[in-house]
């Protein structure tokens, strides 16, 4: 059984399309097709479903896709050590992050690529489930998300990172802007631009506007970041932003940060691993590298000097 083989398999999987999954892997469809037949020669079971075109996997299949994944992880991180020790880190580091924590993203990968010249990164932007759902099948080396859905992430080994606080953005002749301190009911009376409901960002803050008594009902809606800072800026608008954002988009002119009263609830953001399996020499090198670093205190004191 050869590597390249189980590769196939995996990449059928994914594309559902024999010709599709050939070309993801740089190979002619018919090469493609001889080496999944091979496989289940030496395997003795069929592993694909047949017709003129991939009708699904056999459930031999499904299962041999599941120990495939291990073990082209298990192989990947083998290079990777040995890789190490030879001339360091090298290769590619596979990194998903929620939509909340891309801003902070940077401050991780900036210095480790200074760290690691010959690593390459790829960070991509999932949500908690995509998330759970690449780290099992060993599609990702790792992931910044929240860890207090721990349930829905599966098996994860997670390292936590910093606490999200909230505060209010709101214009700067906003009845509240002179506030020391805002109350979520009075926040929910506000012209309000939030992320949408499906984000678990605004999940929790529904949560803490019930805790208030009080129901938030936006006008404007939107599931990046991006999109809420451009509205506000505006000055029509207030939100509610995670203090972690002020690191990449900081206070748009004319409008102003208050503190909010403090949360029922401050999400954990961290980082996690596949909790089975070998960790890969990448994610054991960012995590190293984040217990080096305090990003609790870094944003602690982002907030503190835009409120004051």
């Amino acid at each position: 059984m050869l590597l390249r083989q189980l590769e196939y398999l995996v990449a059928l999987a994914r594309e559902r399309h024999f010709a599709r999954a050939a070309a993801a892997c740089h190979v002619s469809q018919p090469s493609l097709s001889a080496a999944i037949r091979k496989l289940e020669r030496e395997l003795d079971v069929p592993l694909v479903l047949r017709g003129q075109r991939f009708a699904g996997l056999t459930p031999e299949g499904e299962r041999v896709v599941l120990w495939a994944h291990r073990i082209l992880a298990d192989a990947e991180a083998l290079r990777q050590d040995l890789s190490r020790m030879r001339e360091g880190l090298s290769g590619t580091l596979r990194m998903g992050a929620i939509p909340t924590a891309l801003t902070a993203a940077s401050l991780l990968t900036t210095p480790f690529c200074e760290r690691y010249p010959h690593v390459r990164v790829l960070l991509t932007s999932l949500s908690s489930r995509e998330i759970a759902r690449r780290l099992a099948d060993f599609e990702i080396d790792m992931a910044m998300t929240y860890l207090d859905d721990e349930e829905d992430l599966g098996d994860v080994r997670s390292s936590p990172l910093y606490e999200e606080r909230y505060l209010l953005l709101t214009p700067s002749d906003g009845e509240l802007a002179d506030r020391r301190v805002a109350r979520w009911a009075e926040v929910a009376a506000l012209p309000l631009c939030l992320l949408a409901p499906e984000m678990r960002n605004r999940r929790i803050l529904d949560a803490n506007f019930r805790q208030a008594g009080a129901v938030a009902v936006p006008a404007i809606e939107t599931d990046t970041v991006s999109a809420l800072f451009a509205h506000v800026a505006t000055h029509r608008w207030s939100s509610v932003i995670a203090h972690a954002w002020l690191h990449m988009f900081g206070v748009p002119e004319g409008m102003r940060v208050v503190r909010l009263e403090r949360a029922a609830r401050e999400p954990r953001v961290g980082l996690v691993v596949a909790g089975t399996g070998p960790e890969s020499a990448m994610a054991r090198a960012v995590l190293d590298l984040a217990r080096d670093l305090d990003l609790r205190e870094v944003f602690d004191r982002l907030a503190r000097d835009h409120l004051a």
